[in-house]
């Protein structure tokens, strides 16, 4: 895995957090801090791959959850994987399907084993386990693929915090060990990233991140947050985790996409960020 993965520190800010570092994938080097344009569909909307790269986007960003429902992960291993699919020789990460948890609650079923969800396109159910989360993004070939985590609500009651930390690491185990599992489809390995959540619960936060990088994974994201908290809130629970992250591994703060609070969470250490702002 390291000749394929490794991570440098270049340079830490004396005044802040802040750092510069690249991290080295089978699809080129993401020089951080870094933004992820997020192409839901193997797509970003309203850019080809080439207005892509005159961006200078060095990763993409394509969702486990829609890609399942339409075209099919099976369809795209047989294409080649998403790189050939969608005609981007850069690094790729796909997002697991976790947040759908949350922003679908409604229509969907969770418990230990997994979750339920009804389709929002045409009412079929669909059964994701962190072991078939894992097959879905081997299946889709992206340089760096996420586990299957539980996103509470910020809102959310004490229990169901704790219930959802504690259900996100019984799934790391799960997924991890998936992954190991399973050959490289595509003559390369996929890094795979935990998700720390604990909504503004610190001693759960502290938690997630303690059991999380007993697994030395190569690169860490937090989860759970810009789903309804507030922007203070946000930067304090974001630079907290940062802070007790492993600072030789990158760091991924999901779903923050504003240019304000990209900076500011720069300035808190964090390294990679992604939304769907700017195409909408």
């Amino acid at each position: 895995m390291d000749n394929f993965f490794s991570f440098q520190l270049i340079h830490k800010d004396n005044d802040t957090d802040a750092r510069a570092g690249s991290f080295i994938t089978p699809h080129g080097v993401i020089e951080t801090p870094v933004f992820i344009p997020v192409g839901t569909q193997a797509t970003v909307k309203s850019l080809s791959p080439k207005e892509l790269n005159e961006c200078g986007s060095s990763i993409i960003l394509a969702n486990t959850y829609h890609l399942h429902l339409r075209p099919g992960e099976t369809l795209i291993k047989n294409a080649g994987g998403l790189h050939s699919f969608e005609s981007w020789n850069s690094a790729i990460l796909t997002d697991s399907g976790g947040f759908q948890v949350f922003s679908l609650r409604d229509i969907s079923s969770i418990t230990d084993e997994g979750v339920w969800f009804q389709s929002h396109i045409d009412g079929s159910r669909h059964f994701f386990s962190p072991e078939t989360v894992i097959e879905m993004q081997h299946c889709l070939g992206a340089d760096i693929i996420m586990m299957f985590d539980e996103c509470p609500p910020s809102k959310a009651e004490h229990g169901h915090i704790v219930q959802a930390v504690d259900r996100t690491l019984k799934w790391a185990l799960r997924c991890e060990e998936k992954h190991r599992s399973i050959p490289f489809y595509f003559g390369f390995p996929q890094a795979l990233f935990g998700i720390v959540q604990g909504g503004l619960v610190k001693p759960l936060r502290e938690k997630c991140v303690s059991e999380l990088i007993k697994l030395d994974l190569p690169g860490y994201a937090i989860g759970g947050l810009a789903v309804g908290e507030s922007i203070e809130d946000m930067y304090e629970i974001a630079h907290f985790v940062s802070n007790i992250l492993p600072s030789d591994k990158p760091r991924y703060l999901m779903g923050v996409g504003l240019p304000k609070n990209i900076l500011e969470c720069i300035e808190r250490g964090i390294d990679m960020f992604d939304c769907v702002i700017p195409t909408r």
